[in-house]
């Protein structure tokens, strides 16, 4: 299996700052090529989300140069070992973020949506409502958003499109930095060859159509690096033209 990565990010129409902090790596290890990706959105409407988001992207990196190549001494990576591993660098980055807020009297937070492609597995952990994407002859959302009216439509008092017009479609049920308590979701799967895994906050998916994303993104689009910035640049101006307002963020990794 091989990789292409890229990351696009935009600060939008209206912020003063991009909040928003993402990374995709090719990495070499033991068992082969993996790719790490990770994508944070920093609470808009709290101070300093831009410190939080990065202070995550960094536990990650610091996760996949310490952590990693050991794990990788065994002849597979286990799922049990990166969720454990994984749930306790995001509690950690809970307990530090909030004890940054307090001492500077601010609240700050952010989602987190990792992911790990190996040569044949994928793992992805989700706080607050970035998602994941696959893309191959159709486009799969690959995580649940842990938002009230997510909640709302697992209960069936919500419909789909209820939830997409609600005013509350933004508020989360917990996020890194700011949750007494932080619980990420965990999921797994086969990766495919000649797949599009695409990584995005909320900002990059409120004005375009599931449907404008795959058109662009799908997996014939997307031949080299360029190509994948050139359609991701394109479809963040898409979102501007139609009124987003928050930071607009994207990841892709194209396997063949």
């Amino acid at each position: 299996m091989n990789f292409i990565v890229s990351a696009s990010t935009d600060i939008g129409t209206t912020k003063k700052t991009n909040q928003d902090s993402l990374s995709v790596k090719v990495i070499r290890t033991r068992l082969g090529r993996m790719v790490l990706a990770v994508l944070c959105d920093g609470m808009g409407g709290l101070s300093e989300g831009e410190v939080a988001s990065a202070a995550v992207i960094e536990a990650f990196h610091g996760w996949a140069v310490e952590k990693l190549p050991l794990l990788c001494e065994k002849p597979y990576l286990q799922d049990a070992a990166i969720s454990e591993q994984w749930g306790e660098m995001v509690t950690e980055q809970n307990r530090r973020i909030k004890s940054y807020g307090a001492k500077k009297g601010v609240r700050l937070g952010t989602t987190v949506v990792a992911m790990l492609l190996t040569q044949s597995r994928y793992y992805i952990l989700n706080v607050g409502d970035s998602r994941v994407y696959e893309l191959t002859e159709g486009i799969r959302q690959l995580t649940a958003d842990q938002t009230f009216v997510a909640r709302e439509v697992a209960l069936g008092n919500m419909t789909e499109e209820e939830a997409r017009m609600d005013e509350r479609r933004n508020v989360l049920l917990q996020c890194v930095g700011a949750s007494d308590e932080v619980y990420p979701d965990m999921f797994y799967g086969d990766v495919r060859e000649n797949a599009v895994y695409m990584l995005c906050s909320d900002g990059f998916r409120h004005e375009i159509t599931p449907g404008e994303i795959y058109d662009s993104l799908k997996p014939l689009e997307l031949f080299d690096e360029q190509m994948m910035k050139w359609h991701s640049e394109k479809l963040i101006e898409r979102n501007k033209q139609r009124g987003e307002r928050d930071n607009i963020s994207v990841a892709l990794v194209r396997t063949f």
